[in-house]
């Protein structure tokens, strides 16, 4: 791993964390939070999420000022070193504003058009999913891989869907799920349940449409946890647009592909 990709890894963890600890104390007192709506009633936003932004953003700019910066909440800063951090502060926003569990803060940072570095930190389990190209990844310091007996037969598949998908659509990839003879599951973070396939607790997933602060830190850890992603084009405005995204092991790359019509 080379230097400039280890110092950022060792920031990205340390930001996540404390990026973690932050939302969980707004998690603590949601009550408190004043709760907008952006793109339809599904859509939230709170103070936390660009609080929690603003943090990791300012911690990134004093030790890597020439980095580039997208986040969910401010959009993209343009750097000039070639890397950028990719950055989603509260993925799961809506569980999180309503008492549930399933959020996680998500950081990736990408260069040459690939994410280089995956972190999710998921606070309410205390969870730090971490990736690094060529170094594997880890769940809480412990290696993760995918395994190549799992299928969706076996196992559990992950989708996930929002306004940019019709409800027709929606209906066919349940439909597609249980058809081919699997199960499927939804937590609300598309990013959690990246991570969660990093760590083989879902054998897939599957969403139409996510951006890049959702999915590449995700990315990232199915990689280097032995599995595969369906491209994300980062280059130019295509960073800042939603794309389809499946990350899958080996065992059910051919079904869910199939499914995804990909």
């Amino acid at each position: 791993m080379s230097e400039d990709i280890s110092r950022r890894l060792r920031l990205a963890e340390q930001v996540a964390r404390e990026a973690g600890a932050k939302a969980l104390d707004y998690f603590h007192r949601r009550e408190t939070l004043v709760i907008e709506t952006k793109r339809d009633a599904q859509d939230v936003v709170s103070i936390a999420d660009r609080e929690v932004e603003m943090l990791i953003n300012g911690q990134i700019a004093q030790t890597f000022p020439d980095d580039g910066f997208l986040g969910e909440e401010f959009g993209l800063q343009a750097g000039s070193s070639g890397f950028t951090w990719v950055v989603d502060p509260i993925d799961g926003t809506s569980p999180f504003v309503n008492g549930m569990p399933n959020w996680c803060v998500s950081i990736a940072v990408i260069n040459e058009g690939q994410p280089v570095i995956g972190v999710i930190m998921a606070p309410c389990q205390q969870e730090c999913f971490v990736s690094a190209r060529g170094q594997g990844a880890t769940l809480n310091g412990k290696p993760l891989q995918v395994d190549p007996a799992r299928t969706m037969q076996n196992h559990v598949t992950g989708f996930g869907a929002n306004s940019y998908v019709t409800p027709e659509r929606v209906g066919e990839i349940a439909a597609g799920i249980t058809a081919a003879g699997g199960n499927f599951f939804r937590n609300g973070s598309g990013a959690m349940m990246l991570a969660y396939v990093a760590a083989g607790r879902l054998v897939g997933y599957y969403e139409p449409h996510m951006h890049a602060w959702d999915c590449l830190a995700g990315y990232c850890l199915v990689n280097e946890a032995g599995g595969w992603t369906h491209t994300f084009n980062t280059a130019g405005e295509h960073l800042l647009r939603g794309a389809p995204v499946l990350a899958v092991a080996p065992g059910a790359k051919d079904d869910l592909l199939r499914i995804a019509r990909l």
